[in-house]
């Protein structure tokens, strides 16, 4: 059995329910246009804040779950290698790097004070060639050094990727609220909350950008010495009797050298003293021979 003061009770509500729609629509009808546009304005600067909010609070319905199926590896490796010919060497490493489909970044080259020579090489190549690039340059030589490490950014590759969708989407909400603000003031606060999503989106592209290539080519630092040439072995430098019988030969010829020497810078010398002492023993025989008798001479 119903109730009989339900049906009425229901009538009365919706007859009230009328009289004040007609009352609504009669009285706001000479304010409307000033009034739609008053709040359409505040909507977009609440709408605009809104979005600042749920880009500040995260992205999970713009995110997406990592793809663990492609790893994002970054690849980097140190080598020093002992080389007879650095300059020949150093060509090489840059041949196979070009040949792999990577490039020379940085170079420098040193000498020290014994004038052995010293290059350092950066090496970017693709990751897919890292290891047969890494192997022919460590054969160019005698390793001497080492050290090679890989870091996973897989999540962070995929993290970047979400937040720059996100924040694209956030920028054009922002321009669509700017064409549909009408007062100076709205404009205003949406240019700057523009300015402030694009300086985020390229932040965010910038290191997208990083971490592709990171990614994408390793990183070989290649150290290039020259092998240090061999000193000869020690050996017994005392003397022999060979060395003994030739070191006397060459003073007995060395003396014999001065010998002649002097002898030939004595000899005009000689040749007055000889001259000298003929004259005066000719002149000393002549006054000791007596006169002799009859005034004979």
């Amino acid at each position: 059995m119903r109730h009989p003061v339900r049906p009425a009770l229901a009538g009365i509500l919706l007859a009230a329910a009328l009289v004040l729609t007609g009352c609504s629509a009669s009285g706001t009808s000479a304010g409307s246009t000033a009034g739609d546009a008053k709040a359409g304005a505040n909507g977009a600067v609440r709408e605009a804040a809104g979005s600042a909010g749920a880009k500040d609070t995260g992205s999970g319905a713009g995110r997406t779950a990592p793809d663990l199926t492609v790893n994002r590896i970054i690849r980097t490796a140190s080598l020093t290698v002992q080389v007879k010919d650095v300059p020949k060497a150093l060509d090489d490493a840059r041949t196979t790097a070009e040949n792999a489909g990577g490039y020379v970044g940085d170079e420098t080259t040193t000498r020290d004070s014994r004038g052995q020579e010293r290059t350092r090489v950066v090496l970017r190549v693709p990751t897919e060639k890292y290891d047969e690039v890494l192997t022919g340059l460590q054969g160019a030589g005698r390793l001497l050094d080492r050290t090679a490490k890989a870091q996973d950014v897989t999540d962070q590759v995929v993290d970047v990727d979400s937040r720059i969708k996100s924040q694209r989407a956030s920028v054009a909400r922002v321009r669509e609220l700017m064409d549909r603000a009408a007062k100076l003031g709205d404009v205003v606060t949406l240019e700057g909350e523009l300015s402030s999503r694009e300086a985020d989106l390229e932040a965010l592209l910038a290191r997208q950008a990083s971490l592709k290539d990171r990614t994408s080519l390793a990183t070989i630092t290649l150290s290039l010495t020259r092998t240090p040439v061999k000193q000869a072995a020690a050996k017994d430098d005392s003397p022999g009797f060979v060395d003994a019988l030739s070191g006397g030969w060459h003073v007995f010829v060395t003396m014999l050298r001065w010998i002649a020497l002097a002898v030939g810078a004595a000899l005009p010398f000689a040749a007055l003293a000889a001259l000298g002492a003929l004259l005066w023993w000719k002149l000393v025989r002549r006054r000791r021979t007596p006169a002799r008798p009859g005034g004979e001479t």
